[in-house]
């Protein structure tokens, strides 16, 4: 199939951006990378009037190291911050995770912002946000505000951004050299995740995120735990996330998955 048809504009500064989306609102969709968006429209899952490229806007291919965050901008592609000589030293969950990102040639074009628009549940980035603690930077003509994961993703495919606002930026706590760890289990590699699982050492024990299961990437903050009183918390979240059956896993499977790979990356970060 093919798009609808639609306008095409190529933003030539964020303002322009902003005026469009604020006259259009809900008719307007933002491309960036494309790697999701492209399909939608080829398949007509959406149907926008206005297409805004806004991937030769310099000011939103950034990478802002600041002392204790890192700021990525909408216009970095998957594989910009990949090959980010600080990226294993600032966020060392981050380099983990991406690698299991899709292909060469998706993180080739797509932008990390753009994965978190499209919110994707099995998807990696919207769970590393949710394991960071990170934030989502929102911008319009009229105004500024910030969200944390957790409320940002609202449900599958579906985020708090207004109609009228872009995902200008994310933003990431350095982790330093604290201990963490990725495993996800897919059909193939770079497949979207049957369940996948990020972990780290906290002040006060281990988080653990899980996304693939539930329609948002879920996270637990627990102290130390080892034994009965691991595998205990690990059941209560796996049955907590409310696994479905679907073409890919059944929610016993899910579930298991959970305990199993839960189990190895807490004790690995707890080591």
């Amino acid at each position: 199939m093919k798009p609808a048809a639609l306008d095409y504009l190529r933003a030539n500064s964020v303002g322009e951006v902003f005026d469009a989306l604020a006259e259009q609102g809900s008719d307007a969709r933002v491309l960036a990378g494309g790697q999701s968006l492209m399909a939608m429209l080829n398949m007509r899952l959406a149907k926008p009037k206005l297409l805004i490229d806004i991937m030769r806007l310099k000011e939103l291919d950034r990478i802002e190291d600041n002392a204790d965050r890192v700021t990525i901008g909408a216009g970095v592609r998957q594989a910009t911050l990949l090959a980010w000589p600080a990226l294993r030293e600032k966020l060392p969950l981050v380099a983990l995770a991406l690698p299991w990102v899709g292909h060469v040639q998706t993180r080739s074009r797509g932008t990390v912002c753009g994965s978190l628009a499209h919110a994707d549940p099995s998807a990696e980035i919207p769970l590393l946000l949710v394991a960071l603690g990170g934030e989502v930077h929102l911008r319009s003509a009229k105004r500024r505000r910030r969200l944390g994961g957790k409320n940002f993703l609202v449900g599958m495919m579906a985020t708090a951004r207004a109609e009228d606002e872009l995902i200008e930026a994310i933003s990431l706590p350095s982790q330093g050299v604290g201990r963490c760890a990725f495993r996800e289990v897919a059909r193939r590699h770079g497949d979207f995740a049957i369940v996948a699982c990020a972990a780290l050492a906290t002040a006060g024990g281990v988080r653990l995120a899980v996304g693939g299961v539930a329609d948002v990437p879920m996270v637990r903050d627990w102290p130390r735990l080892d034994g009965s009183a691991l595998d205990d918390a690990l059941n209560e979240f796996a049955w907590e996330l409310r696994a479905r059956d679907d073409m890919h896993a059944t929610a016993r499977y899910r579930r298991d998955l959970v305990r199993a790979i839960g189990r190895d990356l807490v004790r690995e970060v707890l080591q």
